[in-house]
């Protein structure tokens, strides 16, 4: 039997390290296919929209196609929302996400991440200036928009007292109009979302009322995948050296790429 045993335990090692070989091949199908699907957003100015020739553009678009420029292959945009953009990496549905995706130790259990951050990113409540909003316990009683599964669902999750109403959309467009409507108080969303907002509909008198995170973007990776996130973060890191990053956020954001990981 020792012998039957030691045969099972070297086809069972054997089979673990071709899996552990196998796993790894993102990279590699990237560069045979000539091709790699990034996760990019549509409906979350000016990191990502349609414009009015039906194209998509914004900070998420060019980087995306700068990273697949740089491993000599073609960029299959596939739009997601961010809701759905996590799931379309663990089922493969795209190589890597370029979707505003802030890194925590949640997303960190499903997701690998890049070391080195893309862009900056800054969240918080928004309100019209008449609302008397000085804390989050101001919250108690009012309805409150964020988009399902962004870092403001998150962190509003948190915070908000309990007779707080968070309303919960399934896109960045939506939570947007439903504040543009009048169907909530305030909104939890990112500056650039709302600074459209704002500036289309001056009448609402919005503002910033409370801080909710100042969190990077970073690229996501499927699990596992270390030589396709190393090659990407080499990707990240050069870009921010050469300041094309810069120039990518200044040209939508109006600010410099700033102080985040590298």
């Amino acid at each position: 039997m020792q012998p039957f045993r030691r045969l099972l335990c070297a086809a069972a090692c054997a089979l673990l390290a071709t899996g552990g070989a196998q796993a790894q091949t993102a990279l590699d199908n990237i560069v045979k296919s000539g091709v790699i699907r990034i996760a990019v957003p549509t409906d979350y100015p000016p990191y990502g929209f349609v414009g009015i020739d039906l194209q998509p553009q914004g900070l998420d678009i060019d980087m995306a196609r700068y990273v697949a420029g740089k491993l000599g292959v073609k960029a299959e945009l596939v739009p997601v929302t961010s809701t759905n953009r996590v799931p379309y990496l663990q089922t493969r549905k795209v190589d890597i996400v370029i979707s505003t995706l802030a890194r925590n130790a949640e997303r960190e259990k499903v997701v690998d991440f890049t070391a080195a951050a893309y862009s900056p990113f800054i969240s918080a409540v928004f309100a019209p200036k008449t609302l008397a909003i000085k804390s989050f316990a101001d919250l108690d009683g009012k309805s409150v928009g964020v988009t399902r599964g962004t870092i403001e669902d998150q962190e509003l999750t948190k915070v908000l007292p309990k007779g707080a109403n968070l309303m919960r959309f399934e896109d960045h467009a939506a939570t947007i109009t439903a504040m543009g409507a009048g169907q909530v108080a305030a909104v939890g969303s990112g500056q650039p979302a709302v600074s459209k907002l704002i500036q289309n509909q001056p009448q609402l008198g919005l503002e910033n009322k409370l801080m909710l995170s100042q969190s990077p973007n970073f690229i996501g990776v499927p699990k596992g995948e270390d030589k396709l996130r190393e090659r990407i973060n080499e990707i990240v890191v050069e870009a921010r050296k050469s300041g094309e990053s810069d120039k990518m956020s200044t040209r939508w954001l109006g600010r410099a790429v700033g102080d985040i990981p590298m």
